[in-house]
């Protein structure tokens, strides 16, 4: 059992609140087919980054905002199977609102219909593609993300599946848990990981203090 104090929580959304994954490779598998792209290393490039970014790289002469509309359509579209991962809704449950905010590479249209979709409590702000420059692995996401509750990257823990999403919360300063919902072990801990759980079930809130403390439980295969 690891005991880890913080200000706030900076969740990613995919993978880590809600699981999304069998939506995300279908539209992208479909996508990358019609394209004479590898489906699976498709889905692999553009788990835990901004949609806009993978399309670029495989269409750089493409009108690539056309083909953004394309994807998110179908994947605002697809919510078959979207549904919140466990311990999601009763960690969030325990989380002063204050405290907490989602810092996802969906726009905020897709965010907000998952997040729905998965019948949790929805931020009344928080980061979405729409509102950075830069996407993870770049430390903007996640230093927004924490300017937006008020705390220093320093002082909030990110809560990661993808190494994207790692890389990103470790350059912004922030400490970083990172789950086994989508990827191997290796993978995440490769990506600099301070911690290894399960899923959001390992990560319990043991206290809040009066001065917006959190003491967070993490156990299940934390290091």
């Amino acid at each position: 059992m690891s005991k880890i104090f913080c200000r706030g929580i900076l969740f990613d959304l995919d993978g880590v609140l809600v699981d999304s994954t069998p939506a995300v490779a279908r539209v992208w598998s479909q996508w990358a087919s019609k394209r004479g792209f590898d489906p699976e290393d498709v889905v692999r490039r553009a788990h835990g980054r901004p949609s806009l970014t993978t399309i670029c790289e495989l269409l750089p002469d493409a009108d690539y905002e056309a083909e953004n509309r394309i994807v998110e359509r179908a994947e605002i579209q697809d919510l078959d199977g979207v549904v919140p991962l466990p311990g999601t809704q009763a960690l969030l449950n325990t989380l002063p609102p204050s405290q907490w905010t989602i810092v996802t590479s969906c726009t905020r249209a897709l965010a907000e219909v998952r997040i729905k979709a998965a019948g949790l409590p929805v931020p009344r702000r928080f980061i979405t593609s729409n509102d950075i420059e830069n996407g993870k692995p770049h430390p903007e996401p996640y230093l927004r993300g924490a300017a937006l509750l008020g705390f220093a990257a320093e002082d909030c823990i990110v809560i990661e599946d993808a190494p994207a999403g790692v890389r990103a919360g470790k350059a912004s300063g922030a400490r970083v848990v990172g789950l086994l919902t989508t990827l191997p072990r290796n993978e995440v801990l490769a990506a600099g990981a301070d911690w290894i759980v399960k899923d959001c079930s390992a990560v319990t809130v043991d206290s809040v203090g009066d001065d917006y403390q959190l003491f967070l439980n993490v156990s299940d295969g934390a290091r």
